[in-house]
């Protein structure tokens, strides 16, 4: 039995999970990553390596899912499933940059609620911005990340290297999904991801932005079931 392994996004902790960790605990044993302290993703990765043992079902969630393709790709004999929720693979765009830095900069000097206040409405699709108890429980898990955490996981995606070229090496099964509202992981692009895979599959969900494990938790923890099952 594979143990199952959920890695969180960007500021994210163990809440973001919460409503698929029942589900799939069905399925074996969950380890819940942090990928607090590391300011480079493969850094990320190889602390899930020593922290766990034997073979995994690995999941990310945004950043998170750049952690598990670092993994996977470091100890491809160990992964035996990999989904990658609105994530993605290519390197550092033109003016991704200049938005990190900034948001970095807004925390240092205003704090991390304001960080959530000016990030959330672009993640959220527009069910989930009319939804306020999701609303405010995220800006709540946003606000727990400390401003030196974050400006540590801007760090590791501002230097991360492009691994689209390396999709077709993986030589588990690999699960795309996407949110259809999502603009940093659109269907699209997911698509493309998942053409590039040896075995790569694609999901995508309705009335979705970027934050799929609390926008549609219901059908988001069915779909990861169904894949880790096989």
């Amino acid at each position: 039995m594979a143990q199952i392994v959920l890695i969180p996004g960007l500021m994210n902790d163990a809440w973001v999970w919460r409503h698929q960790l029942g589900v799939l605990s069905r399925l074996g044993p969950v380890h819940i990553a942090c990928n607090d302290g590391c300011d480079r993703l493969d850094g990320m990765a190889a602390r899930i390596l020593d922290a766990t043992s034997g073979p995994l079902a690995v999941i990310g969630h945004s950043m998170g899912g750049r952690v598990a393709l670092e993994l996977a790709l470091a100890a491809p004999e160990r992964v035996t499933r990999l989904a990658l929720v609105a994530s993605g693979a290519h390197g550092v765009g033109a003016a991704e940059a200049d938005g990190r830095r900034h948001l970095v900069d807004l925390a240092r000097r205003d704090g991390m609620g304001a960080v959530a206040d000016a990030w959330m409405p672009a993640m959220v699709g527009a069910a989930g911005r009319a939804n306020a108890g999701l609303m405010q429980g995220l800006k709540a898990m946003l606000s727990r990340c400390a401003v030196d955490i974050f400006a540590a996981q801007q760090h590791a995606l501002l230097h991360r290297q492009d691994r689209m070229g390396s999709l077709a090496t993986l030589p588990c099964p690999t699960l795309f999904v996407a949110g259809d509202e999502d603009p940093t992981s659109s269907p699209a692009f997911n698509r493309e991801m998942a053409a590039l895979a040896r075995h790569g599959q694609y999901v995508e969900l309705d009335n979705a932005g970027h934050m799929l494990p609390i926008e549609q938790p219901s059908a988001l923890a069915a779909q990861l079931r169904a894949f880790i099952a096989g």
